[in-house]
């Protein structure tokens, strides 16, 4: 029990940290290209403000649900509610970050105590790593990060694809981690491959106002720091682990932990 309550407590920190950390690399390197890109909605074609909603992902992967859209009444045209720019869309930004940094360190914090591979600050960098390939790099290879304003495909059929080619990178990942054997490396192979055989639902043959290069430096800015976010994940959350299971050792027997 105190180990389970030591993970979680390492968990939470090292998200509260990482997830702090990005959202302030998000502020001043992801959302001034997310606010440029909405100047061009409406000039051609590609996906509303409402749809975009759903695209714009943080640096960990995930939706960024700062811009979710509220429907309003059926009599009037469809509006959407969107944070005000500056200090509102920043704190919400930064709160969903933080929850996804958390959501993301306890399903990594599960693998470990279910595979019984214990994240400590010696492979934590290891676990960011993989983290970062299975929920950010494999994923991107078919749905790259999505400015407003880009043609999309639907929302649900990108979902399922971006879960189902996560948890097979991360079985791959986990997999090698357990065994080294022959058969082992095949398996691992097909299940990062084949998600992009399969291949993500692909966008509408449809106009885009955003310029090439601007769709190009987010890709590449907010896969980056998806990068920092899992290697400062991993490695702090390896690094705390490692600080309680050394406080619990030094708790004399029989003394309240």
């Amino acid at each position: 029990m105190i180990m389970i309550r030591n993970l979680f407590a390492a968990a939470i920190f090292a998200a509260l940290a990482a997830g702090l950390l990005t959202a302030a690399i998000q502020h001043f390197r992801v959302t001034p290209l997310i606010l440029h890109a909405e100047t061009f909605e409406g000039e051609g074609g590609g996906h509303s403000h409402g749809e975009a909603a759903a695209d714009h992902v943080d640096a960990a992967g995930t939706a960024d649900h700062s811009h979710d859209a509220v429907a309003l009444t059926a009599e009037d045209e469809a509006e959407e509610w969107a944070p005000a720019d500056g200090f509102e869309r920043t704190a919400y930004t930064t709160l969903a970050t933080v929850l996804a940094a958390a959501g993301f360190a306890l399903v990594i914090g599960a693998v470990s105590m279910f595979s019984g591979i214990p994240i400590t600050f010696a492979n934590g960098f290891l676990w960011g790593i993989a983290g970062f390939v299975a929920f950010s790099l494999a994923p991107a290879y078919g749905l790259a990060p999505e400015l407003p304003g880009m043609p999309a495909a639907d929302v649900l059929p990108r979902q399922i694809w971006w879960v189902g080619t996560a948890l097979a990178t991360g079985a791959a990942w986990l997999l090698l981690a357990k065994t080294r054997a022959g058969w082992a490396f095949a398996v691992a192979a097909a299940l990062v491959v084949i998600p992009h055989i399969i291949g993500a639902p692909g966008a509408p043959d449809e106009p885009s106002a955003v310029p090439a290069h601007l769709a190009t430096e987010f890709a590449a800015i907010t896969l980056g720091t998806s990068l920092v976010f899992w290697l400062v994940l991993g490695t702090l959350f390896g690094k705390l682990n490692d600080v309680f299971a050394r406080n619990r050792v030094a708790v004399p027997a029989g003394a309240t932990a």
